[in-house]
């Protein structure tokens, strides 16, 4: 059986095409890969100065701070009140806020609830699926859920089936200046399956274009109607978006080649995850009728329920995948609010009451490009929650020392635990520098253009022209400050 982390790994890599980027889906044209160069190690303690003109990252921004682990003093320092866009990193605090408010024993809980009693496998009255805000839920899990509650008998029930998503505040998608069609600006519900995105494939057969949309697990591949795309005779635009109750989407033919699949965003999760129940419920034997939107939980028994990891768990995948959906919904689990901009303020409030910073925070992944943190701010977080063992640094992703090409040096002794973030234009890291022996590190290292990703038509910003290379550069010179470190100061 597939486990649930290789699971997320090939949701998050779009199946056909691996992401070129942390938070920068895929495009459907494949891209074609050189061979490697050789790799040769990583600048040695060099000037900063001389690295970050090396980099050319023209007009943006370098903010960094790097800090003695255990006094806290300031080692080396370059802007370090800059406020910059966080990108993903933000999903660091993130998880300390989440750890705190909800518990390292928290599970998200996904029911299934029947309002009358059963009789001869018939619920008298209605079933429900109640989400529970998990953010992790995949189709897999849906389905044995389904085939539990048919081998316990259930075979329908005599009034509705309802859904309840409302457990999170309903949320079209996550941030307004992304594209509609990438994969990353996830819808947000109570209710959510396989991170709020569908599979859709397309090949040619006699000729003509033949598309299909699933909801496919390891397992199981329930067909998905609510969402419909069809193939326009154009170069662009790539997609386009109608909502509805059927979701329409057009995909440019130019584009498509001989055949491939990506995922596409639903923009009704609630609606997508009764759908799927309902379609693996009739291969069951379980008859129900067209799901209806709950606007509460009905009372009643439950007859069923799929629960997530334990929180440490989910945040690990979410640090290590960086997966959009995970931060929003357990950062507003966790803040209680109605919307992600006044959940994002009660996150920033916290910061500012338990760790003396100011952030200024607008979600909850750092998708959005309105969200502002300091390089000094972000490092004085890391050392105080480590300081107070406040859960992170071990569930944070080891990233490795990396060579003058920005490959990792297996077997390197210097370990090096952080969280990345990437938007276009936009790059940052944060995190520990664990030597063998000596002494430990704290890093932050922000570098930004928020005016050139600014000026990027927001339906170009999947990969806008020139976005590759400067992100490239920009982890270079991460690997290259980071080697420089460890070599003058662990």
């Amino acid at each position: 059986m597939i486990s649930r982390r290789m699971m997320l790994a090939g949701l998050l890599a779009g199946a056909a095409f691996p992401a070129v980027a942390e938070v920068m889906d895929s495009s459907p044209r494949p891209v074609a890969r050189g061979g490697k160069a050789a790799a040769r190690p990583a600048a040695g303690p060099l000037d900063a100065s001389d690295l970050i003109a090396a980099a050319k990252l023209g007009a943006a921004s370098v903010a960094y701070v790097l800090l003695d682990a255990q006094s806290g003093a300031v080692l080396e320092a370059r802007e370090p009140d800059l406020a910059l866009p966080p990108a993903s990193v933000a999903k660091a605090v993130t998880s300390l806020f989440a750890l705190e408010k909800l518990g390292a024993g928290y599970r998200f809980a996904t029911r299934v609830i029947a309002t009358g009693s059963v009789t001869q496998g018939m619920v008298q009255g209605d079933i429900v699926l109640a989400g529970g805000g998990d953010p992790t839920l995949q189709t897999d899990q849906l389905g044995d859920l389904v085939a539990r509650l048919a081998k316990a008998g259930l075979k329908g029930a005599t009034g509705r089936f309802l859904y309840y998503d409302g457990a999170l505040p309903r949320l079209d998608q996550i941030a307004a200046d992304q594209p509609e069609h990438v994969g990353y600006n996830a819808a947000v519900s109570g209710l959510n399956l396989n991170f709020n995105r569908a599979y859709f494939e397309w090949k040619k057969v006699d000729g003509q274009w033949r598309t299909t949309v699933d909801a496919r697990g390891e397992r199981f591949l329930p067909g998905v109607d609510m969402v419909r795309v069809d193939v326009a005779s154009r170069d662009v635009p790539l997609f386009t978006y109608a909502p509805g109750r059927v979701e329409e989407w057009t995909v440019a033919s130019a584009a498509l080649g001989k055949g491939g699949s990506r995922w596409l965003p639903v923009r009704d999760p609630g609606a997508y995850v009764a759908e799927v129940f309902r379609t693996l419920a009739r291969a069951q034997g379980i008859k129900l009728a067209v799901a209806e939107r709950a606007d509460a939980v009905p009372s009643g028994a439950e007859i069923g329920r799929v629960e997530s990891e334990p929180l440490p768990e989910v945040l690990r995948d979410m640090l290590k995948f960086s997966t959009n959906l995970t931060a929003e919904c357990v950062g507003l689990t966790a803040s209680g609010q109605g919307s992600l901009e006044a959940s994002g303020k009660v996150q920033s409030d916290w910061v500012r009451t338990t760790f003396g910073v100011d952030f200024d925070m607008h979600d909850h992944s750092g998708l959005g490009g309105r969200s502002r943190v300091t390089a000094a701010g972000m490092a004085k977080v890391l050392v105080q929650a480590e300081r107070e063992k406040r859960g992170l640094k071990p569930i944070l992703r080891e990233v490795g020392m990396k060579d003058d090409k920005g490959s990792v040096i297996k077997g390197h002794p210097v370990k090096v635990l952080a969280k990345s973030g990437t938007l276009n234009f936009v790059s940052g890291l944060a995190g520990h520098i664990v030597p063998p022996t000596g002494r430990e590190l704290v890093f932050a290292i922000f570098s930004g253009d928020p005016e050139r990703r600014d000026a990027v038509p927001v339906a170009l910003r999947e990969e806008p022209e020139g976005v590759k290379s400067w992100t490239a550069r920009a982890r270079r010179l991460q690997g290259q400050l980071i080697n420089r470190w460890a070599g003058l100061y662990a």
